[in-house]
């Protein structure tokens, strides 16, 4: 299933730097692309795939 709350929240901060707090731990990152089940956060020029069902909360730097 797809959270599509998730998803336009995530599509709205593209390019801007935030912070996930996962259910594995919390990463900050800027927000570089959004699909429908994963975000690509970028921090020190290396990229993170984040599955958006693992997201607890987000929260812009």
């Amino acid at each position: 299933p797809v959270d599509h709350c998730v998803v336009e929240s995530l599509m709205a901060l593209m390019g801007k730097v935030v912070i996930l707090e996962t259910t594995r731990g919390r990463l900050d990152g800027c927000v570089v692309a959004v699909k429908h089940d994963h975000v690509v956060l970028e921090e020190r020029h290396k990229k993170f795939l984040v599955r958006i069902a693992e997201i607890v909360w987000i929260m812009p730097d």
